[in-house]
């Protein structure tokens, strides 16, 4: 385990009643119903659910980190940069697991270059620094 060797910000939220609750941050700017998808045995009511939410997170995330190797490569990232992001759940052995898919959309900007911004972010970003080794990701350059 890599510990962190400072501490540049701390996200603090609280859920409440599981996947048929609410999550809300210490900040208020996150207050959201959760529900429960029929593919789990839910209502799938008007909630989100952690799926959903780690989905967005990662994709932000990943483009943040696609941005820090593009100016470290001086490539300019077109503003229609964005990232489709699967998170699928389902049983593994002793519980449950998830799968990420991750389909980067970088506009013109040439496909073997994209490639590689793609990798190198991989390797900096938090989310696929934090599943590397314990979940399948999938990246593709579409």
């Amino acid at each position: 385990m890599k510990e962190l060797l400072q501490v540049a910000y701390t996200a603090k939220a609280t859920a409440t009643g599981g996947r048929e609750g609410s999550a809300k941050s210490d900040d208020g700017r996150l207050d959201v119903a959760l529900s429960t998808p029929k593919g789990l045995g839910g209502d799938d009511g008007q909630g989100t659910n952690p799926e959903q939410l780690f989905a967005a997170g990662y994709a932000a995330c990943f483009i943040g980190a696609l941005k820090l190797v593009a100016g470290q490569a001086n490539v300019k990232l077109p503003a229609e940069t964005h990232i489709d992001s699967e998170v699928s759940i389902g049983p593994i052995e002793g519980g449950f697991g998830i799968a990420v898919k991750l389909a980067v959309s970088v506009g013109d900007l040439d496909k073997e270059t994209a490639q590689q911004l793609v990798e190198k972010a991989h390797q900096v970003c938090p989310y696929s620094n934090a599943t590397r080794g314990n979940i399948a990701v999938e990246l593709t350059v579409i």
